[in-house]
């Protein structure tokens, strides 16, 4: 069902063609490379397959100065339909490489079946390393990687598949929680556990629990670590999950608070029926801490609730806590939210499908003038699940000029590329 309303000022293209299905994932890093020339993408057969660790993914990039023709060159079977293979450049490495996540026979890795690739594009050249990787440091030194499994359990959403009767994970076990990777050497190390997450600033609903991390980012410095610790009894329900935004120094120390949405949670009684939520009920919480990103060195902007209100916050990472509203009035929906590269003016972001129309809203807003600019509106299929959706996940080119999104209003997963710059160049 093709249904998507534009701006006028920002024309829409899909990139490639033919039948087979393409996404890049989140929204939280470019699939341009510097050059804003090469695109990186999946390549899967289907638009929305429950997954199996058999369902393969391709894993290249479209070349958009030859016609967007794509260049396959590997495949993985770790992936999910949110975050695809957590594929992304490695912009501190010489040359043109990338980084992707992998399955492994390898049952003596500290995550057993699971390691990451890069692949050199210049020569061809394939290096396995130990860990999978959840977000890799703007100077390419290092990766934070966490138990993709577990996250099966806790977030399945974000998690890669497993074959057979699911897994049962300690609570909060001292031997795991996020890891530092040296991306050189593939030297690995634990930075903070989960028993050390349960124990800083501890809340009573921590106890009976089962914890976990997700939402990893490090700011543009490769200095300082952002995270949202996660708790709940009842996994399969989004709305009993709980959170905390937390920082922390590359080596684990200084861990710091900023958050904390800890709250009554009447669903946790026995008759409720964790089934009868809607898919995006979760997403649309007032509750929820979600989406954060860094906007500098300092400044981390989220979605969340503070002093009994949510909203865009945008906090600054210190003792002092300082926290202000974005768009109060006008940003009033849950979304993936990041700001221009080149100019901070420019905020990016999407809404979650309206109940009753299945759109989706692609959105700019100037947060020097308080101004939002609709992209355009994208009808998404109401019968895709959690975790098979296809959020908009928009996502900035290097030079500030193009915006890419994952979309199936045209009934097939792909990605479009929208020009904003009519809109970010009228102001500058």
């Amino acid at each position: 069902m093709t249904q998507h309303i534009l701006n006028a000022l920002s024309p829409c293209r899909r990139v490639g063609a033919g039948k087979l299905h393409h996404f890049f994932g989140y929204y939280n890093k470019s699939a341009w490379d510097a050059s804003d020339r090469y695109l990186l993408a999946n390549r899967v057969p289907v638009m929305d397959a429950d997954l199996t660790p058999e369902l393969v993914a391709e894993v290249g990039f479209f070349d958009l100065q030859d016609h967007d023709n794509y260049h396959s060159l590997g495949k993985t079977t770790a992936w999910n339909w949110q975050m695809g293979c957590q594929l992304q450049w490695l912009d501190g490495m010489p040359g043109r490489q990338f980084i992707y996540n992998v399955r492994t026979m390898d049952a003596a890795s500290f995550y057993p079946g699971f390691a990451s690739c890069i692949y050199n594009v210049d020569t061809k050249e394939e290096r396995l390393l130990p860990l999978p990787v959840y977000v890799v440091a703007p100077n390419s030194r290092y990766a934070l990687s966490v138990d993709y499994s577990r996250l099966y359990i806790t977030h399945e959403t974000i998690g890669y598949s497993e074959n057979g009767p699911a897994r049962t994970f300690p609570l909060a076990p001292a031997g795991d929680g996020i890891h530092y990777m040296d991306l050189a050497s593939g030297e690995t190390r634990l930075l903070v556990s989960y028993e050390d997450l349960r124990q800083f600033h501890p809340r009573a609903s921590m106890d009976k629990a089962i914890h976990w991390v997700s939402h990893i980012e490090i700011n543009p410095a490769s200095s300082r670590i952002l995270f949202l610790h996660r708790w709940t009894e009842r996994v399969k329900d989004e709305t009993c999950f709980l959170h905390r935004l937390i920082t922390m120094n590359p080596d684990g120390s200084g861990l710091r608070l900023l958050e904390c949405s800890d709250h009554p949670l009447p669903q946790l009684a026995d008759d409720f029926d964790p089934a009868a939520v809607g898919t995006f009920d979760y997403e649309k919480s007032e509750y929820q801490i979600s989406h954060p990103l860094w906007k500098d060195d300092t400044q981390i902007i989220v979605w969340g609730p503070h002093d009994g209100e949510i909203h865009y916050h945008l906090y600054t990472d210190s003792d002092q806590g300082e926290v202000r509203v974005i768009g109060p009035d006008i940003l009033t929906e849950n979304g993936h939210m990041t700001f221009s590269p080149v100019d901070k003016r420019w905020l990016l972001s999407d809404t979650y499908p309206d109940s009753t129309t299945n759109q989706r809203i692609l959105f700019l807003f100037d947060i020097e003038n308080n101004v939002r600019h609709d992209l355009g509106s994208f009808y998404t299929d109401p019968d895709l699940r959690k975790e098979n959706r296809c959020d908009l996940h928009p996502r900035w080119s290097r030079d500030g000029s193009l915006v890419c999104i994952d979309s199936v209003h045209e009934s097939q997963r792909q990605m479009y590329i929208i020009d904003v710059s009519e809109i970010v160049g009228a102001g500058v």
